[in-house]
């Protein structure tokens, strides 16, 4: 610099300061791509969310459950993420997130209640697995009309056409002495709310590739009604007098259900 050119002020330090905690570009680039590999890797491999629609897994799921689910612990051999993440096989008692026999599009929530080579029956509603009646703390069964075929399974008699044809053709062929054998590679499932569920009853096995996933943990829960629910009391008009604070507080205690947030599915 030469004596005639003035001498440039030096930045001021609470500038200097800030340039130097700013990352530069191309490194909070990098960053940014690498949350959302992570996030892809995630949701793709291992956590996703799902929201529960209706009450065929009361009490244990509520129509407005979100749910996180673990995708890789029942992945199968071939899966990229399988080599470093926990994995187990099928388990009776487990709920499982899965693809019905009859769409690949739709998924369903029920628990498997039976694994290959059980043998099933269902009296009065009740189930038994190998001669054994099974103790079930987390079956409801809510006020509805009878149905021999759903109560007393398996039946030797088709009284009920919700059942698939094809699916009442094969139960014959799979029924020894009043009890159902469950074939290699597939799962008997039924909905918690025994008498409003749609499950292995009507339209038959589960087949092992078709399982994707089992529910963690409830992380959020909005207040939704469910057909079970007793019909609410007819609302009072309203009127003309200001509300209180503890209108609102009311309100947004009846938004969601919190008490059911972060409550882990069993």
């Amino acid at each position: 610099m030469s004596a005639s050119q003035p001498a440039s002020e030096p930045l001021p330090i609470w500038f200097q300061q800030m340039r130097l905690r700013l990352p530069a570009v191309p490194d909070a680039l990098s960053r940014l791509l690498l949350l959302i590999v992570v996030a892809f890797f995630l949701k793709t491999f291992v956590l996703q969310p799902y929201l529960i629609p209706s009450e065929s897994m009361e009490h244990t799921l509520l129509v407005g459950d979100f749910v996180l689910v673990n995708k890789q612990v029942y992945a199968p051999s071939g899966r990229v993420a399988r080599s470093f993440l926990p994995f187990r096989e099928v388990e009776r008692g487990d709920v499982i997130i899965f693809h019905p026999p009859d769409s690949l599009s739709h998924l369903y929530v029920k628990r498997v209640v039976g694994v290959a080579g059980d043998r099933l029956r269902i009296f009065g509603g009740r189930v038994a697995v190998n001669g054994a009646a099974v103790n079930e703390p987390y079956a409801v069964f809510e006020p509805t009309a009878r149905n021999p075929f759903r109560d007393e399974f398996p039946a030797t008699v088709y009284t009920d056409p919700n059942v698939e044809p094809a699916w009442w053709k094969r139960m014959q062929s799979l029924i020894h002495n009043g009890e159902l054998i469950v074939p290699q590679g597939e799962y008997f499932v039924l909905g918690d709310n025994r008498n409003y569920s749609k499950d292995s009853r009507f339209w038959g096995f589960v087949a092992r590739e078709q399982i994707i996933a089992r529910p963690l943990v409830i992380y959020f829960s909005l207040t939704r009604p469910s057909t079970t629910d007793a019909q609410p009391a007819a609302p009072q008009a309203a009127d003309d007098k200001l509300g209180h604070g503890r209108e609102l507080s009311a309100r947004l205690q009846g938004f969601a259900r919190w008490k059911r947030v972060f409550h882990v599915v069993h």
